[in-house]
């Protein structure tokens, strides 16, 4: 469940958080929350209802505060000025207001409106190709950022990330907090993608975040972009969320186009872990349909494509995990083999889930730790799910009590073949080390 800190307070958002743990105590469900942070997002003050820009007229940016006019409006962002120089493209909210860069004068930012149209309070501006010098973080972020630190959320998205070196500064924040929440990082601007390897190395998972990119790099370079995050996301075990417009004809609409829905089955087919919808259940008319309508999707996708699954790429040799990673790796394919019906991991870090997640298995992945903050956590991981297991017995008397859980939760019947992979001794609580196929009986 993303919480968007563009919009509303902290009690609104500590409302939500409420509610979303009780529902995950009353429902038995491990329902993750993210907090987005809204980064050095520049936007537009607040504007008089009615406000229209006509193609060739001169429109001014001001930092100064006032309620804006068609001639005039002020920004939140105090130093546009400083960021921009003639023949620059400004764009508004989402590119539906396209301006030119004229003259700098002091503070005032004098354009030259190419695409009009309807002016709003509040909506954001993008400067393509301008390198902004607003961090980060930003003042309102490290505000957001401690108030999110104290409601134990899982994952913490960063947005407008240009470099690796924006998610080390994130977490040495979250780590002098004492907390271990898990870091996505938002890929929106041209920087990103420049530096997309060390990002990915960096991180914990990355979001797509499609609507500020499409308008930050040229929109046809959008899904090309797209589909490489993906794939590198899915070689590194890093999860990968697909967000904006994937079903926006829905905030008005009880179905979504036909595009749209090609759109999600295609972010499938490219191997994301999540999708993400934003306007559609934040603001939109139709949020339970549009939540419907995607799972559908989703589903059907997921049940017919074959090219979803099997990823079984090698690991590094360098890497000082490489025998732990052969062995996890070692277990999807004895799951292909045997048409197994789950694989089963056990870990206090997560590591394993991850790794698992990323080869794609056909089974149904089921991860067992006492680590129980994790559990909600692993939610966001491509077809994991996980249960809450901390005894320290032996090792046959864990795997036989594994074996029973499952089958009261349905998951494994008579006949079923399934992979427990395991760390051995299970007490010493070390890497996966140990591979085992059973059949239920």
């Amino acid at each position: 469940f993303r919480l968007n800190f563009s919009h509303g307070t902290h009690e609104d958002h500590a409302k939500v958080i409420k509610y979303v743990k009780e529902l995950n105590e009353e429902l038995d469900t491990n329902i993750c929350l993210l907090q987005d942070l809204q980064g050095p997002k520049i936007r537009v003050g607040e504007v008089d209802k009615g406000v229209k820009l006509k193609v060739g007229q001169l429109f001014t940016i001001t930092p100064n505060e006032m309620i804006g006019t068609n001639e005039k409006a002020s920004t939140v962002y105090t130093n546009l000025h400083k960021d921009v120089k003639p023949g620059d493209m400004i764009l508004i909210d989402d590119g539906k207001i396209e301006l030119k860069v004229k003259e700098v004068k002091g503070e005032d930012v004098i354009s030259e409106v190419i695409y009009g149209g309807k002016l709003k309070s509040r909506k954001g501006i993008n400067l393509p190709f301008t390198k902004v010098s607003a961090p980060c973080l930003t003042e309102k972020d490290l505000k957001d950022l401690e108030f999110g630190l104290t409601q134990d959320i899982n994952w913490i998205a960063l947005s407008f990330v240009r470099s690796a070196e924006d998610i080390h500064e994130l977490r040495e924040r979250i780590q002098k907090a004492g907390k271990n929440c898990r870091i996505i990082a938002k890929v929106e601007k041209p920087e990103a993608m420049n530096n997309i390897e060390s990002i990915i190395e960096a991180t914990d998972a990355v979001m797509v975040a499609r609507g500020d990119l499409g308008v930050e790099i040229y929109m046809e370079e959008v899904p090309m972009a797209q589909k490489k995050i993906v794939s590198l996301c899915n070689r590194a075990a890093k999860p990968v969320i697909i967000a904006t417009q994937m079903m926006e004809s829905m905030i008005e609409n009880p179905r979504p186009t036909r595009a749209e829905t090609n759109d999600v089955a295609n972010a499938v087919m490219d191997g994301a872990d999540a999708l993400m919808l934003s306007a559609e259940t934040a603001a939109g008319l139709y949020p339970i349909e549009v939540i419907r309508s995607m799972v559908k999707t989703i589903t059907s996708v997921e049940q017919q494509s074959e090219n979803l699954y099997f990823k079984h790429d090698l690991p590094a040799e360098d890497d000082e995990l490489f025998y732990n990673n052969t062995l996890v790796l070692a277990s999807c394919r004895l799951a292909k083999a045997s048409k197994a019906k789950a694989i089963i991991g056990m870990t206090a870090s997560g590591y394993t889930a991850f790794k698992l997640a990323s080869h794609r298995p056909k089974a149904n992945i089921f991860i067992f730790t006492s680590n129980r903050p994790l559990l909600n956590t692993m939610n966001l991981i491509w077809g994991v799910r996980g249960y809450y297991y901390d005894k320290e017995v032996s090792t046959d008397d864990t795997f036989a009590d594994i074996e029973e859980i499952l089958k009261e939760k349905g998951h494994i019947n008579m006949g079923d073949v399934f992979i427990t992979t395991a760390s051995m001794p299970i007490h010493a609580r070390g890497r996966t080390n140990t591979v085992k196929l059973n059949i239920v009986d």
